[in-house]
């Protein structure tokens, strides 16, 4: 499911560095490199990759995703769990260089993106998708979250009789077409701003999208709009590589070891933890007539 999908048509890449000088966790000196504000741990240099640019992680993304990465543009990012998640790689790597691109959600899932080491989007795991990209193992379970107006009363019992909001290309769209079959049209937008938008703006009655996604509208300053439910998945969020990657193998095992040395939970107290802004655990789950 996604993730943010995207406010531009063209991908946009920038070269984010920041010299410094930086020592590895067990004190001995190793890269002059710092990725915008983000902690590094580990060991610099440990894994191998064969980068698509020298030097540098190109990493596919799609803008805004607050929480996620932090800033609207490339060259405005400098923290962010998917962004301090690429950093972390890219540290351990060898490779002193974030090359950040901003592509269009249904692009990166369909394999219509090219030159580019790996996507981080809030991107869910599908059978469908696996046909045309490979993934790595899930680092962070996945919701789809119902996003109402205030004072509106719409639950798992009405939902359905309402006009519904979904982002384009992602698997809430898909959910929402297909399990939960709303009795009106449903409405696919490009992007998550133009969706809580319309939603405020009463175009459409409720979103279902990530919740991890949703969390972030809520807190927002004069913000019209609360989260009421959740619907399981038993999805997560995997990192997509470009089918074939001869990465793959490189790149799991460090995503691995991110997630066993505590480096992402550390991630997402920091930066998903002050986006959210409750626990999205205590949310209530909806189900659907066929018992999900």
């Amino acid at each position: 499911m996604r993730a943010a999908a995207a406010i531009v048509s063209l991908a946009v890449s920038v070269v984010l560095i920041v010299a410094t000088s930086a020592c590895d966790q067990d004190g001995s000196e190793s890269s002059s490199a710092r990725y915008g504000d983000c902690p590094v741990t580990g060991h610099y240099g440990e894994f191998d990759l064969s980068p698509e640019t020298a030097g540098a992680l190109t990493v596919k993304t799609t803008l805004p995703a607050p929480g996620w990465w932090n800033g609207d543009t490339p060259d405005s990012i400098k923290s962010g769990y998917e962004y301090c998640m690429a950093a972390n790689i890219a540290y351990r790597s060898g490779l002193d260089r974030l090359k950040v691109e901003n592509a269009p959600f249904p692009e990166v899932v369909s394999g219509r993106t090219e030159n580019f080491d790996l996507a981080l989007a809030q991107i869910t795991i599908t059978p469908e998708r696996s046909e045309v990209a490979e993934f790595s193992l899930p680092y962070l379970s996945s919701t789809l979250g119902v996003l109402i107006r205030d004072g509106e009363k719409i639950g798992e019992d009405n939902i359905r009789d309402v006009r519904i909001g979904v982002a384009e290309g992602t698997t809430g769209e898909e959910f929402v077409e297909k399990r939960l079959k709303p009795a009106k049209p449903v409405t696919a937008f490009a992007n998550d701003p133009a969706m809580v938008t319309a939603l405020e703006a009463g175009r459409i009655d409720a979103v279902v999208h990530d919740t991890t996604i949703l969390l972030a509208y809520p807190q927002k300053r004069e913000s019209r709009v609360r989260l009421v439910g959740q619907y399981r998945t038993d999805q997560g969020y995997g990192a997509l590589y470009p089918k074939g990657s001869l990465n793959k193998d490189e790149l799991d095992r460090i995503i691995r070891q991110l997630i066993d040395d505590g480096t992402l939970t550390k991630l997402s107290a920091v930066y998903l933890g002050a986006a959210f802004g409750q626990d999205p655990a205590k949310i209530p789950y909806f189900t659907v007539d066929d018992g999900s």
